[in-house]
């Protein structure tokens, strides 16, 4: 023991170089080590010496190692359990996705009939009894010894005489594969390759934008605004026209202050900009408080005023129809939209506004999206990597080289004699956006994407609320084609125009998209699992899409990370996105879901400091007379939402495709394909925390 202490002792006078070693548990003390230094390697060195030195650092970094090990699994176990008590509390709550209630767009059209809900879920059970019974059958095959893992079979074998049969179950699975190779092979792999070439289509596509996004980049090309003239009211140069303010809202009074508030706070000539509050919410305390809120901004010196619709027809195009139609909006002559969680920064008009000058054809400018809560949950940030693409890719390169791209309903800044030429708002779909500026680019007029000009707002946190955006978002397209379409076709646009609109802006990105996805790998996949002679390429499976992933997260660059829990998430959102395209494209009830997308109200800190600063004096309360009125409100309030509490709920088609998708891999694991096995495991625990709601916000 001697040498060891003596080593311990005079390890100042040690010339090796220092290891500093951090625990990650704080009970454990920080642990110097020394590596060997020149000393060590000479011949004088006393072996024994240099080998008990070396064991005993060698020693330390082994329980070093164990205990990070011993740390980690301490971690994931409690993540399981964590896992565990959320799964159990799913089930014990049982309520799933068809307690949901849905309220329909406008007066007249019923709710959605439960026998039409329930349809596509039913196609999807019947697909996941198949498949149990298939592997039950294809199991008991391979014990037997039939092991046809390749299409290529020798149908003369299976053509043999009954004395080549050893009993009734090898008849009757010989049977089978002659089925399967007759009859179910040829009109599957037609399918299988018929999506394959959408799906090459629809991957070419996304590269052409790709690269134009990088030619953009390379060139450096930006819309530039011409400068104006010296205003005397503010005391700049600069473009001021009279510019209307919209902020249509519904029951969103956690979101409602700081919209007013960033609107309010917009670096614009006073006498030059009027804010509408067009309030439709049906809450008597919402009422009160967003007409609180207007009162004292006008008391601040605001041009606010508050609209409320007593008849909520059309919902929101029915409210900006309704405010359009006021006699004083003829003096503006341009206005700009917010959404109520949306919160422009002060010079967004001074950004935005100045491209329509010396430009008599622009119809729309276009600011691009930045979230608050993008960091919040697994589901922010892969949303945060789909918005980031399609912002900087789709609409800037749209923007760019077509002058068109779909208006994103918000943070934008119509001139109002485009919206009067294309015919106003109109109430026939569920994208009130997407619709006015088709028709506005069928009258001709241009739209400018502007990707440096940023409007903070919220994503949805909740797979639910999150999974009713995306229905409206997809199912409204097809229900706007299906009206567009002869107005398209006998427009005076260009054929070039005409093409990018139907085929590439309708057909591809709104249509064939999400067919191929759900078609191609949640049903065809499986089923070339359990009729092998039909086979989709490994390349098909892995490579390309996981190109595209790529592709798509380059926009989001910190969100690298989640390349692979993105591709499995955009494949699950298919099941979804499939349904409200075909409820859109045949007109079934869904198509008519208008659920407000629910906001949990964050504000990013740098907004509330400067607003802060800025306005000092300007203080939120309520007035004394009315208090006692407000309190009351508000407690009622509280206590009918407290019999009606917000759930994590289970969701059965997710769910029923989870348990296929798992089935299938059982089954590829006798055929050995590795790829497909893998894709079809880990799609298929996408799908099952999807289905049990495990990705978004967690209510307790």
């Amino acid at each position: 023991m001697a040498p060891s202490f003596s080593w311990w002792s005079n390890k100042d006078t040690h010339r090796g170089t220092p290891v500093v070693v951090k625990m990650e548990n704080p009970n454990w003390s920080m642990v110097e080590l020394e590596g060997p230094s020149e000393e060590d390697f000479l011949i004088s060195e006393s072996p024994g010496r240099v080998r008990g030195k070396n064991a005993k650092q060698f020693t330390w970094v082994l329980l070093l190692k164990a205990h990070r090990a011993a740390g980690c699994l301490t971690s994931l176990g409690s993540a399981m359990l964590g896992l565990a008590s959320a799964i159990r509390r799913r089930v014990a709550s049982g309520r799933t996705d068809t307690d949901t209630d849905v309220e329909p767009i406008g007066r007249g059209r019923a709710v959605e009939n439960p026998a039409v809900r329930s349809r596509f879920y039913f196609c999807i059970k019947m697909f996941l009894w198949l498949s149990l019974i298939l592997l039950g059958f294809e199991v008991a095959a391979y014990f037997k010894g039939w092991h046809f893992g390749s299409p290529h079979l020798q149908l003369e074998y299976l053509w043999a005489s009954p004395m080549g049969v050893k009993g009734v179950f090898d008849w009757v699975y010989s049977k089978w594969v002659l089925i399967r190779v007759e009859y179910l092979a040829p009109p599957l792999q037609f399918l299988t390759s018929a999506c394959i070439v959408l799906f090459m289509i629809q991957s070419l596509d996304r590269l052409i934008l790709c690269l134009g996004c990088f030619w953009i980049r390379f060139k450096k090309i930006k819309p530039v605004p011409k400068e104006g003239a010296f205003d005397p009211e503010s005391g700049e140069t600069g473009y001021f026209p009279m510019v209307l303010v919209q902020i249509p809202m519904c029951n969103e009074k956690e979101v409602y202050q700081q919209s007013i508030a960033a609107v309010c706070n917009l670096d614009w000539p006073k006498s030059k900009l009027l804010i509408q509050i067009l309030d439709d919410s049906d809450d008597p305390t919402t009422q009160f408080l967003i007409k609180e809120d207007v009162h004292k901004w006008q008391q601040e010196g605001a041009n606010i005023l508050y609209r409320h619709r007593v008849i909520r027809d059309g919902y929101k195009a029915g409210n900006l129809k309704s405010a359009m139609n006021c006699s004083y909006v003829q003096d503006y002559e341009f206005v700009a939209i917010f959404d109520a969680d949306f919160q422009p920064t002060p010079d967004f008009l001074k950004r935005t506004v100045p491209h329509f000058k010396d430009n008599d054809d622009l119809g729309l400018v276009q600011a691009r999206w930045s979230f608050v809560n993008k960091d919040e949950n697994l589901l922010t940030r892969l949303q945060n990597i789909n918005l980031s693409f399609h912002f900087e890719v789709e609409q800037q390169v749209n923007s760019v080289f077509i002058n068109f791209f779909g208006f994103n309903g918000t943070a934008g800044v119509w001139r109002i004699k485009a919206l009067e030429e294309a015919g106003g708002w109109l109430e026939r779909t569920t994208v009130e956006d997407m619709d006015i500026a088709v028709r506005a680019h069928l009258h001709g007029w241009k739209f400018i994407f502007l990707n440096d000009v940023e409007c903070q707002c919220e994503l949805p946190e909740s797979y639910e609320a999150y999974r009713k955006q995306q229905h409206r978002w997809h199912s409204g397209p097809m229900q706007l084609f299906r009206l567009c379409l002869p107005d398209i076709v006998k427009s005076k646009i260009s054929i070039g125009k005409k093409f990018n609109l139907i085929f590439l802006f309708f057909l591809l990105r709104k249509l064939i998209l999400p067919f191929y996805s759900f078609t191609l790998f949640c049903i065809i996949l499986p089923m070339t699992m359990f009729i092998p002679e039909a086979e989709l390429p490994a390349w098909v499976v892995c490579y390309i899409p996981a190109t595209m992933s790529f592709l798509n997260i380059l926009p989001a660059p910190k969100a690298f990370p989640f390349i692979v829990p993105y591709l499995l998430f955009e494949n699950t959102m298919s099941v979804t996105k499939f349904n409200a395209m075909i409820s859109g494209l045949f007109q079934l009830g869904s198509a008519y879901e208008w659920v407000v997308t629910k906001k949990s109200g964050r504000s990013s800190e740098g907004d509330l400091a400067s607003l802060v600063e800025k306005e000092p004096k300007h203080q939120r309360g309520v007035s004394v007379p009315d208090l006692v009125e407000m309190k009351e409100e508000i407690r009622q309030q509280e206590q009918r939402a407290s019999r009606k509490k917000k759930h994590n709920r289970i969701y059965t088609k997710e769910l029923a495709l989870a348990f296929l998708l798992l089935t299938a891999s059982a089954r590829s694991l006798l055929s050995a394909q590795g790829i497909h096995f893998y894709f079809l495991l880990f799609q298929g625990i996408s799908f099952l925390l999807v289905g049990l709601d495990l990705i978004g916000e967690q209510v307790e």
